[in-house]
């Protein structure tokens, strides 16, 4: 309710200050054709909703594009809103990337409040099929990789999991949809936003190759995770994941879960809790004193902190950290 709120105050603000500029600054992105609009040198203006979308975007887009990430650097999306800087940021751009399922839950709000009737739409995970949360029904001692499901209309917020750019293959389709909103908000770069995916496709397609390489020899195939961000990385490569807390990190768990994680880990003499660097680590590193193991870093990718963004990190090098921690981890 806090959430809904808090957006709606940004939405009511935006509005007010909206009254009284009038239809200039609105109709000043159009050109005289009719067209997209483009700043002063020429690119096209793209918003996108986290750091996933936001890389994707920046790959398609190269040298004739100007991509915005609405969450900041080392911030935790499940649990950001949009503020009304945003929702200008919004009115003025031409494209909008965001994953979907259920991960952003602000989209339709803010969508149905612009008056940008040319801003094109680019919804990532739109035709994928989306494993089932464990939240939604099936309990925690489940395997997340048993369940899976195209969206349809009667889906919850959290009835499936988002996290699908965590599988290479399905992260390279999220690329072809956002390729597609540069086509129709840009066709006349159309073989240059083509060529840069084909290029970052045959990337996606060698990351998957080494992660099937190297996780189908790892001695264990159980890991426990901070939350459940892993369900589309675990059933790609034939590993079975224990999350802490369910796909929204927004809670710590009860006694009764923290126990059967402890009970998980000890059956299955897990030597590693993974944890996430946007996480307090403090739930993960009690559970790994309780049963005599380690913690290490899985980066969910949700967002970079800004030590790894100056360092020039992306998309394919943090998970080629992750397989190289997992091997590690699978290993001892």
């Amino acid at each position: 309710m806090k959430k809904r709120v808090t957006l709606l105050a940004a939405v009511l603000l935006f509005l007010v200050a909206c009254t009284g500029c009038g239809k200039t600054d609105i109709e000043a992105r159009t050109d005289s054709s009719g067209g997209n609009q483009v700043d002063q040198d020429g690119k096209l203006q793209v918003v996108a909703s986290f750091y996933p979308m936001y890389d994707f975007a920046k790959k398609i887009g190269g040298d004739y594009a100007e991509v915005k990430n609405l969450v900041p650097s080392g911030m935790e999306p499940h649990d950001w809103e949009p503020g009304a800087q945003d929702l200008v940021a919004l009115e003025r751009a031409d494209l909008f990337v965001y994953n979907g399922a259920g991960m952003e839950h602000w989209t339709e709000d803010v969508l149905n409040a612009l008056d940008n009737q040319d801003l094109v739409v680019a919804e990532a995970a739109k035709d994928l099929e989306l494993l089932q949360s464990e939240e939604s029904g099936h309990g925690h001692g489940g395997h997340s990789h048993n369940h899976s499901h195209s969206l349809g209309q009667g889906d919850s917020e959290h009835s499936v999991d988002p996290h699908v750019w965590l599988d290479p293959e399905k992260a390279k389709q999220e690329m072809k949809a956002i390729l597609d909103g540069f086509v129709q908000a840009d066709p006349e770069h159309a073989e240059y936003y083509r060529k840069n995916y084909e290029t970052y496709a045959g990337q996606f397609d060698t990351l998957d190759e080494n992660y099937r390489e190297v996780l189908q020899q790892v001695k264990n195939k159980e890991l426990i995770t901070a939350h459940e961000a892993f369900g589309y990385l675990c059933h790609a490569y034939g590993l079975e994941q224990q999350g802490i807390e369910g796909v929204v990190s927004d809670s710590e768990p009860d006694a009764a879960r923290m126990e059967e994680i402890i009970q998980f880990a000890r059956e299955h003499q897990v030597k590693t809790i993974f944890f996430e660097e946007l996480v307090s680590p403090k739930v993960a590193e009690t559970i790994a004193d309780e049963v005599g193991a380690k913690t290490a870093v899985l980066n969910t990718l949700e967002g970079l902190d800004q030590e790894d963004l100056e360092k020039g990190e992306d998309y394919f090098s943090v998970m080629e950290r992750n397989l190289k921690t997992l091997e590690q981890a699978l290993n001892e």
